[in-house]
Protein backbone atom coordinates (compact mmCIF):
# COMPACT_ATOMS: atom_id res chain seq x y z
CA UNK A 1 0.00 0.00 0.00
CA UNK A 2 1.53 2.99 -0.93
CA UNK A 3 1.11 6.51 1.29
CA UNK A 4 -2.23 8.60 -0.11
CA UNK A 5 -3.42 11.95 0.75
CA UNK A 6 -7.39 11.85 0.43
CA UNK A 7 -9.97 13.97 0.24
CA UNK A 8 -12.37 14.45 3.59
CA UNK A 9 -14.77 16.57 4.66
CA UNK A 10 -16.42 16.82 8.12
CA UNK A 11 -19.11 19.01 10.15
CA UNK A 12 -17.54 22.29 11.57
CA UNK A 13 -19.06 24.15 14.84
CA UNK A 14 -21.17 26.17 12.81
CA UNK A 15 -22.68 23.30 10.71
CA UNK A 16 -21.00 24.14 7.89
CA UNK A 17 -19.02 21.43 6.07
CA UNK A 18 -15.01 22.28 6.33
CA UNK A 19 -12.84 20.94 3.71
CA UNK A 20 -9.96 18.63 4.64
CA UNK A 21 -7.32 16.29 3.77
CA UNK A 22 -5.59 13.50 5.69
CA UNK A 23 -2.40 12.28 4.75
CA UNK A 24 -1.66 8.54 5.66
CA UNK A 25 1.52 6.45 5.95
CA UNK A 26 2.34 3.24 4.00
CA UNK A 27 1.57 0.44 6.01
CA UNK A 28 0.90 0.50 9.84
CA UNK A 29 -0.47 3.72 11.03
CA UNK A 30 1.38 4.33 14.61
CA UNK A 31 -0.57 7.35 15.30
CA UNK A 32 -3.28 10.23 14.32
CA UNK A 33 -1.97 13.92 13.98
CA UNK A 34 -4.30 17.13 13.66
CA UNK A 35 -2.77 20.04 12.15
CA UNK A 36 -4.52 24.19 12.51
CA UNK A 37 -3.15 26.05 10.06
CA UNK A 38 -2.19 30.17 10.77
CA UNK A 39 -4.43 32.83 10.72
CA UNK A 40 -6.54 33.41 7.10
CA UNK A 41 -4.01 30.69 5.90
CA UNK A 42 -5.70 27.06 4.56
CA UNK A 43 -4.71 23.73 4.86
CA UNK A 44 -2.72 23.70 1.80
CA UNK A 45 0.01 26.43 2.86
CA UNK A 46 3.57 24.76 2.32
CA UNK A 47 4.25 24.24 6.51
CA UNK A 48 1.41 22.13 6.61
CA UNK A 49 2.03 19.68 3.59
CA UNK A 50 5.60 19.77 4.25
CA UNK A 51 4.90 18.74 7.46
CA UNK A 52 1.90 16.04 6.88
CA UNK A 53 4.43 14.92 4.24
CA UNK A 54 7.37 14.26 7.14
CA UNK A 55 5.15 12.75 9.76
CA UNK A 56 3.82 10.30 7.02
CA UNK A 57 7.13 9.21 6.37
CA UNK A 58 7.43 8.35 9.96
CA UNK A 59 4.40 6.27 10.03
CA UNK A 60 1.81 9.38 11.45
CA UNK A 61 -1.42 10.04 9.40
CA UNK A 62 -1.85 13.83 9.50
CA UNK A 63 -5.48 15.47 9.22
CA UNK A 64 -5.12 19.20 7.97
CA UNK A 65 -8.26 21.42 7.26
CA UNK A 66 -9.72 24.28 6.53
CA UNK A 67 -11.12 26.69 9.19
CA UNK A 68 -14.64 27.48 8.24
CA UNK A 69 -15.09 30.14 5.48
CA UNK A 70 -11.02 29.50 4.67
CA UNK A 71 -10.29 27.54 1.64
CA UNK A 72 -13.03 25.33 0.55
CA UNK A 73 -14.67 25.01 3.66
CA UNK A 74 -18.28 26.30 3.75
CA UNK A 75 -19.39 29.10 6.08
CA UNK A 76 -18.72 32.87 6.83
CA UNK A 77 -15.20 34.18 7.87
CA UNK A 78 -16.41 36.88 9.13
CA UNK A 79 -18.46 35.16 11.22
CA UNK A 80 -15.87 33.18 12.47
CA UNK A 81 -13.27 34.17 15.57
CA UNK A 82 -10.95 32.61 18.08
CA UNK A 83 -12.92 30.52 19.86
CA UNK A 84 -14.53 29.15 16.66
CA UNK A 85 -11.72 28.14 15.50
CA UNK A 86 -11.35 26.00 18.48
CA UNK A 87 -14.40 24.73 18.49
CA UNK A 88 -13.54 23.59 14.75
CA UNK A 89 -10.87 21.78 16.12
CA UNK A 90 -12.46 19.86 18.93
CA UNK A 91 -15.12 18.86 15.61
CA UNK A 92 -11.58 17.32 13.72
CA UNK A 93 -10.46 15.51 16.63
CA UNK A 94 -14.29 14.05 16.56
CA UNK A 95 -14.32 13.51 12.95
CA UNK A 96 -10.64 11.46 13.56
CA UNK A 97 -11.96 9.46 16.77
CA UNK A 98 -15.51 7.94 14.82
CA UNK A 99 -13.52 7.51 11.63
CA UNK A 100 -9.97 6.51 12.39
CA UNK A 101 -8.45 7.02 15.71
CA UNK A 102 -8.40 9.88 18.25
CA UNK A 103 -5.50 12.49 17.63
CA UNK A 104 -2.83 11.86 19.55
CA UNK A 105 -0.54 14.93 18.69
CA UNK A 106 -1.42 17.97 17.96
CA UNK A 107 0.21 20.79 15.51
CA UNK A 108 -0.23 24.72 15.08
CA UNK A 109 1.00 27.07 13.15
CA UNK A 110 0.54 30.84 14.50
CA UNK A 111 -2.49 31.59 15.44
CA UNK A 112 -3.34 27.92 15.13
CA UNK A 113 -0.69 26.97 17.39
CA UNK A 114 -2.74 29.48 19.91
CA UNK A 115 -5.84 27.60 19.23
CA UNK A 116 -4.11 24.24 19.98
CA UNK A 117 -3.03 25.45 22.68
CA UNK A 118 -6.48 26.03 23.99
CA UNK A 119 -7.63 22.57 22.83
CA UNK A 120 -5.36 20.33 24.21
CA UNK A 121 -6.52 19.94 27.69
CA UNK A 122 -10.40 18.74 26.02
CA UNK A 123 -8.62 15.94 23.87
CA UNK A 124 -7.24 13.41 26.53
CA UNK A 125 -6.18 11.36 24.30
CA UNK A 126 -3.27 13.71 22.98
CA UNK A 127 0.07 12.69 23.73
CA UNK A 128 2.23 15.62 22.11
CA UNK A 129 1.58 18.97 21.69
CA UNK A 130 4.03 21.19 18.97
CA UNK A 131 3.76 24.61 17.74
CA UNK A 132 5.22 26.73 15.11
CA UNK A 133 5.55 30.71 15.15
CA UNK A 134 2.35 30.56 17.79
CA UNK A 135 1.47 34.32 19.93
CA UNK A 136 1.27 33.57 23.70
CA UNK A 137 -1.48 36.18 23.60
CA UNK A 138 -4.59 35.84 21.02
CA UNK A 139 -4.70 39.39 20.78
CA UNK A 140 -1.83 39.63 19.25
CA UNK A 141 -3.49 38.99 15.60
CA UNK A 142 -4.90 42.00 16.21
CA UNK A 143 -1.68 43.86 15.23
CA UNK A 144 -2.15 42.79 11.56
CA UNK A 145 -5.31 44.76 11.41
CA UNK A 146 -3.19 48.46 11.33
CA UNK A 147 -5.38 51.26 11.02
CA UNK A 148 -8.34 49.28 10.29
CA UNK A 149 -8.81 49.03 14.60
CA UNK A 150 -10.76 52.23 14.47
CA UNK A 151 -12.89 51.18 11.72
CA UNK A 152 -13.78 47.95 13.33
CA UNK A 153 -14.64 49.39 16.47
CA UNK A 154 -16.50 52.16 15.20
CA UNK A 155 -18.54 50.64 12.62
CA UNK A 156 -18.72 46.98 13.63
CA UNK A 157 -16.61 45.70 11.00
CA UNK A 158 -14.48 46.41 8.07
CA UNK A 159 -12.54 45.08 5.46
CA UNK A 160 -8.78 44.29 5.92
CA UNK A 161 -5.98 43.19 3.74
CA UNK A 162 -3.79 40.27 4.86
CA UNK A 163 -1.60 38.49 2.72
CA UNK A 164 -2.70 40.05 -0.20
CA UNK A 165 -6.06 39.16 0.41
CA UNK A 166 -9.28 41.41 1.28
CA UNK A 167 -10.93 39.73 4.27
CA UNK A 168 -14.10 41.49 6.80
CA UNK A 169 -13.32 41.51 10.37
CA UNK A 170 -15.89 42.22 12.80
CA UNK A 171 -15.86 43.58 15.85
CA UNK A 172 -16.93 40.30 17.75
CA UNK A 173 -13.61 38.66 16.48
CA UNK A 174 -11.88 41.64 18.66
CA UNK A 175 -13.71 41.05 21.42
CA UNK A 176 -12.81 37.36 21.55
CA UNK A 177 -9.35 37.69 21.09
CA UNK A 178 -8.85 40.31 23.72
CA UNK A 179 -11.03 38.22 26.23
CA UNK A 180 -9.25 35.15 25.75
CA UNK A 181 -5.44 33.83 27.80
CA UNK A 182 -3.37 31.37 26.72
CA UNK A 183 -0.99 31.16 30.26
CA UNK A 184 -3.55 29.02 32.33
CA UNK A 185 -4.03 26.91 29.27
CA UNK A 186 -0.53 26.34 29.00
CA UNK A 187 -0.03 25.62 32.84
CA UNK A 188 -2.68 23.43 32.87
CA UNK A 189 -2.18 21.22 29.63
CA UNK A 190 0.38 19.04 31.14
CA UNK A 191 0.91 17.28 27.88
CA UNK A 192 4.66 16.97 26.33
CA UNK A 193 5.31 20.36 24.29
CA UNK A 194 7.58 21.80 21.35
CA UNK A 195 7.63 25.02 20.88
CA UNK A 196 9.13 25.88 17.08
CA UNK A 197 10.18 29.46 16.92
CA UNK A 198 12.39 31.70 14.44
CA UNK A 199 14.21 34.20 15.88
CA UNK A 200 13.97 36.98 13.21
CA UNK A 201 10.08 36.31 12.98
CA UNK A 202 8.94 39.64 12.06
CA UNK A 203 5.05 38.91 12.61
CA UNK A 204 5.09 36.83 16.05
CA UNK A 205 8.27 37.71 17.57
CA UNK A 206 10.30 35.36 19.62
CA UNK A 207 9.48 36.56 22.86
CA UNK A 208 6.10 34.65 22.45
CA UNK A 209 8.27 31.87 22.40
CA UNK A 210 9.74 32.07 25.36
CA UNK A 211 6.39 33.66 27.31
CA UNK A 212 4.85 30.17 26.12
CA UNK A 213 8.18 27.94 27.07
CA UNK A 214 7.91 29.54 30.49
CA UNK A 215 4.07 28.97 30.91
CA UNK A 216 4.42 25.65 29.70
CA UNK A 217 5.25 22.25 32.57
CA UNK A 218 7.55 19.82 31.99
CA UNK A 219 8.65 18.08 29.57
CA UNK A 220 9.13 20.83 27.11
CA UNK A 221 11.53 21.77 24.11
CA UNK A 222 12.24 24.79 22.10
CA UNK A 223 13.65 24.17 18.89
CA UNK A 224 15.23 27.42 17.16
CA UNK A 225 13.99 28.25 13.13
CA UNK A 226 16.96 30.28 12.55
CA UNK A 227 16.80 32.39 9.33
CA UNK A 228 13.00 31.27 9.00
CA UNK A 229 10.07 33.83 7.88
CA UNK A 230 6.98 33.55 10.04
CA UNK A 231 4.91 31.42 6.98
CA UNK A 232 8.28 28.71 6.76
CA UNK A 233 8.29 29.85 3.08
CA UNK A 234 11.38 27.86 2.03
CA UNK A 235 11.03 24.53 1.43
CA UNK A 236 14.42 23.87 3.99
CA UNK A 237 12.95 25.75 6.78
CA UNK A 238 9.42 23.86 6.52
CA UNK A 239 11.17 20.63 5.55
CA UNK A 240 13.42 21.62 9.26
CA UNK A 241 10.35 21.80 11.30
CA UNK A 242 8.84 18.94 9.67
CA UNK A 243 11.36 16.79 10.61
CA UNK A 244 12.22 18.24 14.13
CA UNK A 245 8.52 17.22 14.90
CA UNK A 246 8.23 13.62 13.38
CA UNK A 247 11.19 12.98 15.30
CA UNK A 248 10.07 14.06 18.59
CA UNK A 249 6.74 13.16 18.57
CA UNK A 250 8.05 9.15 18.24
CA UNK A 251 8.91 9.44 21.08
CA UNK A 252 4.99 9.65 22.66
CA UNK A 253 3.98 6.87 20.59
CA UNK A 254 3.72 3.51 20.18
CA UNK A 255 6.44 2.07 18.18
CA UNK A 256 6.53 1.36 14.29
CA UNK A 257 5.78 -2.72 13.53
CA UNK A 258 7.63 -4.59 10.65
CA UNK A 259 6.41 -5.23 7.54
CA UNK A 260 5.77 -8.68 6.07
CA UNK A 261 3.30 -11.34 5.43
CA UNK A 262 2.73 -13.63 8.12
CA UNK A 263 6.38 -14.54 10.04
CA UNK A 264 8.29 -13.59 6.77
CA UNK A 265 9.54 -10.31 6.90
CA UNK A 266 9.82 -7.90 3.84
CA UNK A 267 10.94 -4.90 2.78
CA UNK A 268 8.01 -2.45 1.32
CA UNK A 269 9.18 -0.15 -0.76
CA UNK A 270 6.05 2.35 -1.85
CA UNK A 271 5.47 5.25 -4.55
CA UNK A 272 5.00 8.79 -2.75
CA UNK A 273 3.17 10.88 -5.42
CA UNK A 274 5.61 13.54 -4.64
CA UNK A 275 8.30 14.02 -7.79
CA UNK A 276 9.49 11.37 -10.34
CA UNK A 277 10.89 8.75 -8.32
CA UNK A 278 10.59 9.12 -4.53
CA UNK A 279 9.37 5.96 -2.70
CA UNK A 280 9.06 5.29 0.82
CA UNK A 281 10.75 2.12 2.17
CA UNK A 282 9.70 0.10 5.14
CA UNK A 283 12.30 -2.00 6.32
CA UNK A 284 11.17 -3.52 9.98
CA UNK A 285 10.62 -0.85 11.95
CA UNK A 286 12.59 1.65 9.97
CA UNK A 287 10.82 4.04 7.48
CA UNK A 288 13.49 5.74 4.82
CA UNK A 289 13.14 7.72 1.07
CA UNK A 290 14.63 5.81 -1.78
CA UNK A 291 14.59 8.68 -4.71
CA UNK A 292 17.41 9.82 -7.66
CA UNK A 293 19.51 12.90 -7.58
CA UNK A 294 18.26 16.24 -9.21
CA UNK A 295 20.36 15.97 -12.23
CA UNK A 296 17.91 12.93 -13.29
CA UNK A 297 14.73 14.17 -12.54
CA UNK A 298 14.34 13.19 -8.55
CA UNK A 299 14.09 14.82 -5.42
CA UNK A 300 17.17 13.71 -3.98
CA UNK A 301 15.21 13.31 -0.84
CA UNK A 302 16.93 10.18 -0.07
CA UNK A 303 19.78 7.44 -1.58
CA UNK A 304 19.17 5.86 -4.81
CA UNK A 305 18.84 2.04 -5.13
CA UNK A 306 22.35 1.20 -6.12
CA UNK A 307 23.28 3.62 -2.68
CA UNK A 308 21.12 1.40 -0.52
CA UNK A 309 22.87 -1.20 -2.56
CA UNK A 310 26.52 -0.17 -1.66
CA UNK A 311 25.10 0.41 1.62
CA UNK A 312 24.44 -3.28 2.07
CA UNK A 313 27.87 -4.32 0.78
CA UNK A 314 29.62 -1.50 3.33
CA UNK A 315 27.52 -2.57 6.18
CA UNK A 316 27.92 -6.55 5.54
CA UNK A 317 31.39 -6.01 5.45
CA UNK A 318 31.87 -3.90 8.73
CA UNK A 319 29.54 -6.87 10.82
CA UNK A 320 31.27 -9.60 9.44
CA UNK A 321 34.55 -8.28 10.51
CA UNK A 322 33.10 -7.04 13.84
CA UNK A 323 31.70 -10.49 14.07
CA UNK A 324 34.41 -12.59 13.67
CA UNK A 325 37.16 -10.44 16.08
CA UNK A 326 34.81 -11.13 18.68
CA UNK A 327 34.57 -14.11 17.88
CA UNK A 328 38.34 -14.94 18.04
CA UNK A 329 38.58 -12.81 20.64
CA UNK A 330 40.39 -10.02 18.98
CA UNK A 331 40.74 -6.30 20.03
CA UNK A 332 39.89 -4.89 16.44
CA UNK A 333 39.63 -0.96 15.80
CA UNK A 334 36.35 0.86 15.00
CA UNK A 335 35.74 -0.21 11.15
CA UNK A 336 34.92 2.49 8.24
CA UNK A 337 33.77 1.06 4.87
CA UNK A 338 33.51 3.43 1.39
CA UNK A 339 31.43 1.45 -1.54
CA UNK A 340 31.39 3.19 -4.69
CA UNK A 341 29.57 1.47 -7.64
CA UNK A 342 29.95 2.35 -11.66
CA UNK A 343 29.15 0.33 -14.88
CA UNK A 344 32.39 -0.42 -16.96
CA UNK A 345 33.17 -2.37 -20.44
CA UNK A 346 34.23 -6.30 -19.28
CA UNK A 347 37.76 -5.83 -20.86
CA UNK A 348 38.60 -2.86 -18.68
CA UNK A 349 37.88 -4.66 -15.45
CA UNK A 350 41.50 -5.28 -14.41
CA UNK A 351 41.16 -7.51 -11.23
CA UNK A 352 38.57 -9.57 -13.38
CA UNK A 353 39.81 -13.23 -13.91
CA UNK A 354 39.33 -14.63 -16.92
CA UNK A 355 36.76 -17.48 -15.56
CA UNK A 356 35.32 -14.49 -13.89
CA UNK A 357 34.18 -12.82 -17.35
CA UNK A 358 33.58 -15.86 -18.74
CA UNK A 359 30.85 -16.57 -16.01
CA UNK A 360 29.54 -13.19 -16.68
CA UNK A 361 29.06 -14.41 -20.43
CA UNK A 362 31.22 -10.46 -21.31
CA UNK A 363 34.67 -11.48 -22.10
CA UNK A 364 35.48 -8.92 -23.92
CA UNK A 365 32.67 -6.72 -24.43
CA UNK A 366 29.02 -5.30 -22.88
CA UNK A 367 29.44 -3.60 -19.29
CA UNK A 368 29.69 -5.20 -15.89
CA UNK A 369 28.99 -3.52 -12.20
CA UNK A 370 32.13 -2.55 -10.13
CA UNK A 371 31.66 -2.10 -6.63
CA UNK A 372 34.85 -0.30 -4.85
CA UNK A 373 35.14 -1.14 -1.83
CA UNK A 374 37.91 0.57 0.77
CA UNK A 375 38.18 -0.93 4.02
CA UNK A 376 39.53 1.95 7.35
CA UNK A 377 40.42 0.24 10.36
CA UNK A 378 40.69 3.36 12.82
CA UNK A 379 43.53 1.75 16.21
CA UNK A 380 44.44 -1.34 16.94
CA UNK A 381 44.76 -3.98 13.90
CA UNK A 382 45.59 -7.58 15.29
CA UNK A 383 48.69 -9.26 14.27
CA UNK A 384 46.09 -12.03 13.64
CA UNK A 385 44.36 -9.93 11.07
CA UNK A 386 47.17 -8.62 9.11
CA UNK A 387 46.81 -9.52 5.39
CA UNK A 388 43.08 -11.46 6.29
CA UNK A 389 40.89 -8.69 6.46
CA UNK A 390 40.22 -8.49 2.80
CA UNK A 391 39.52 -12.59 2.60
CA UNK A 392 37.15 -12.20 6.08
CA UNK A 393 35.52 -9.27 4.16
CA UNK A 394 34.82 -11.03 0.93
CA UNK A 395 32.83 -13.82 3.15
CA UNK A 396 30.00 -11.21 4.25
CA UNK A 397 26.55 -12.43 2.34
CA UNK A 398 25.90 -9.86 0.47
CA UNK A 399 29.18 -9.58 -1.17
CA UNK A 400 28.26 -13.52 -2.28
CA UNK A 401 25.43 -12.38 -3.38
CA UNK A 402 26.51 -9.57 -5.37
CA UNK A 403 29.35 -12.02 -6.65
CA UNK A 404 27.16 -14.97 -7.16
CA UNK A 405 23.79 -15.88 -9.40
CA UNK A 406 20.83 -15.01 -7.44
CA UNK A 407 17.11 -15.78 -8.63
CA UNK A 408 14.00 -13.00 -8.09
CA UNK A 409 11.00 -14.62 -8.06
CA UNK A 410 7.98 -11.94 -9.00
CA UNK A 411 4.61 -12.19 -8.34
CA UNK A 412 2.38 -9.26 -9.22
CA UNK A 413 -1.23 -8.85 -7.52
CA UNK A 414 -3.96 -5.88 -7.75
CA UNK A 415 -5.56 -3.86 -4.71
CA UNK A 416 -8.07 -6.84 -3.97
CA UNK A 417 -5.20 -9.43 -3.72
CA UNK A 418 -5.66 -10.78 -7.39
CA UNK A 419 -3.04 -12.49 -8.87
CA UNK A 420 -2.27 -10.59 -12.11
CA UNK A 421 1.06 -12.25 -13.04
CA UNK A 422 -0.31 -14.28 -15.90
CA UNK A 423 -0.91 -12.47 -19.03
CA UNK A 424 -4.56 -11.88 -20.07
Amino acid sequence: MSATSIKAEFTGHSGARLAARLDIPAGHVRAYALFAHCFTCSKDILAAKRIAAELSRAGIAVLRFDFTGLGSSEGEFASTNFSSNVADLQSAADYLRVNFAAPQILIGHSLGGAAILAVAQSIPEVRAVATIGAPADVAHVIGNFGSKIEDIERDGQAMVELAGRTFTIQKQFLDDVREKTLTQHIANMRKPLMVLHSPIDATVGIDNAATIFTAAKHPKSFVSLDKADHLLSRSEDASFAASMIAGWASRYIEADVPQGVGEREAVRVSETGEGKFQNTVHAGRHRLFADEPVSVGGLDSGPSPYDYLSAALGACTSMTLRMYADFKKLDLGRVSVEVSHSKIHAADCLECTEDELQAFGKKGSGKIDRFERVILVQGIVPEALRGKIEQIANKCPVHKTLESSSKVVTRVTGEDGMDLSSEV
